[in-house]
């Protein structure tokens, strides 16, 4: 088995979520990530959430974390700040999510560490990036949504602004770090040369909403809200309910879908309704269509259609839970599901995380050790820098966690 980052050893300098995920997806790829703590409790994940039997390694901690190695370093002491700097020698890539300015207090920044290794990749994330008015400003994944216009981007006209359900601006931050070092490890193979990458959390989530900010750019006109009808507008892009209560989306945008529909449905008239020729005619009469369809879908189980849509070429899916989503046989099938090991966890010690979203034809991306516990691999590492066990000792104070 072969992955494309082996040989690749990151130092990781993140905690909470952005960085973690970004580091996760490089460890995925086979890179070897060093995962450095603050002595005590380490990454604050280790302890999200409101069941303190998992304090230590928390399931949002698990997540992001499989397969690193974990060294802790009180990074204000003279002693550790040496260790960082003797592990970073040793390292292709620095992943860091600290406030703009914090590792130059400790010496780590890149304008001190890159003579230590000149074809470094260091990657600094933060909520508004090291330049510019808001450098300072702290931020989360929540502000970043009501920052950017995200959170007024769900639901119809007039509703409250929400945020997204899960942690989406820290996730697509993840991926653009990941994808900025990848990129940089590229060109590095080719010019030899390191690189500085700035990844702001509110750049990346204005890249990720393409779609909704460049037609304003293009156009001035402000994106609406449009529910649950799809990018195009379409009356036949919607969620509609099924016989059986349960809802069913619709995506169909294309003319060869929609008469696809028709025919599959039974509905051939739509064919030749004035009102429905055209995409145009079919979202002036919005209204006239969405009836017609709540009728088609009101005569089998949501289920159903799925499948028979699906089956015909129609864009379709039944709208499910998190519970139903992740028990679809199709994760087992696309390997989207890891198993992991984790001694010593409450309920059960053989757990699943998700995999990074794509396979390759051959060695597919994977991990199958657990999280490290804080600390875990400190001696291993710092005796592979060459500290003497008295230097260890003073570098590593008695563990607190649990």
């Amino acid at each position: 088995m072969s992955l494309p980052l082996e040989g690749i050893r990151v130092a990781d300098f993140t905690h909470v979520m952005a960085g973690p995920f970004a580091t996760h997806l490089l460890r995925l790829l086979g890179a070897e990530v060093i995962k450095i703590e603050a002595p005590g409790r380490g990454d604050t994940m280790r302890s999200y959430g409101n069941d303190r039997r998992y304090d230590g390694m928390a399931p949002a901690f698990i997540a992001v974390n499989a397969g690193k190695k974990s060294m802790t370093l009180d990074l204000k002491q003279p002693l550790a700040q040496e260790a960082a700097r003797r592990l970073i020698a040793t390292c292709d890539v620095l992943v860091e999510n600290f406030r703009p300015g914090v590792m130059a207090k400790f010496g780590l920044d890149y304008t001190s560490v890159r003579a230590l290794r000149p074809e470094l990749i260091y990657c600094s994330i933060s909520g508004y990036g090291q330049s510019g008015p808001r450098r300072d400003w702290p931020a989360i994944d929540n502000i970043v949504q009501a920052t950017t216009g995200m959170m007024t981007l769900g639901g119809t006209a007039g509703d409250a602004p929400a945020r997204v359900g899960f942690p989406v601006v820290d996730t697509l931050t993840g991926q653009t770090a990941a994808f900025a070092i990848l990129a940089a490890l590229l060109r590095r193979q080719r010019e030899r040369r390191g690189e500085y990458i700035d990844v702001a959390m509110f750049d990346a989530s204005m890249a990720f909403m393409t779609s909704a900010v460049v037609p304003y750019l293009v156009t001035g006109n402000p994106p609406e809200r449009t529910g649950n009808i799809g990018y195009s507008g379409q009356p036949t892009s919607a969620v509609f309910t099924a016989s059986d209560g349960r809802q069913i989306s619709l995506g169909v945008v294309q003319q060869a879908q929609f008469e696809t529909l028709a025919r599959e449905v039974g509905c051939e008239d739509w064919l030749s309704d004035a009102r429905f020729l055209t995409p145009d005619l079919r979202r002036k009469h919005s209204a006239e269509m969405r009836l017609e369809l709540e009728g088609v879908f009101h005569q089998a189980p949501a289920e159903q259609w799925e499948s028979r849509l699906s089956a015909a070429g129609i864009p379709c899916g039944m709208v499910r839970n998190v519970t139903e989503a992740v028990s679809l046989p199709a994760l087992e099938a696309r390997r989207l599901k890891l198993d992991l090991s984790i001694p010593g966890l409450p309920e059960r010690e053989q757990v699943k995380i998700v995999n990074a979203g794509f396979l390759f034809s051959e060695d597919t991306p994977g991990v199958n050790t657990a999280p490290p516990r804080i600390g875990e691999h400190s001696h291993e590492i710092l005796d592979s820098l060459g500290f003497s066990p008295a230097e260890i000792e003073q570098l590593q104070p008695p563990k607190r966690e649990r």
